[in-house]
């Protein structure tokens, strides 16, 4: 039961180490760095931003209503 528990725990160690270095990696620069291009040519991406432009824009009309009207 000892030999099992050890082999466990040492499977277990490496794991861990090897989880350890696949998130060094993935941290190492800037997260913006490592993004670029992600969405290069998507038309998904280009008609997601043209809609949340088309948002931010309504919230704030361009010509105030006249209080007259």
């Amino acid at each position: 039961m000892p030999e099992q528990l050890e082999e466990r725990v040492a499977y277990l160690e490496a794991e861990v180490a090897r989880l350890k270095n696949k998130v060094e990696g993935v941290n190492s620069g800037a997260w913006w760095e490592q993004i670029v291009g992600a969405f290069a040519d998507s038309l998904d991406y280009d008609e997601a931003m043209r809609l949340g432009r088309e948002y931010r824009d309504s919230l704030h009309p361009s010509s105030p209503e006249s209080v007259d009207e």
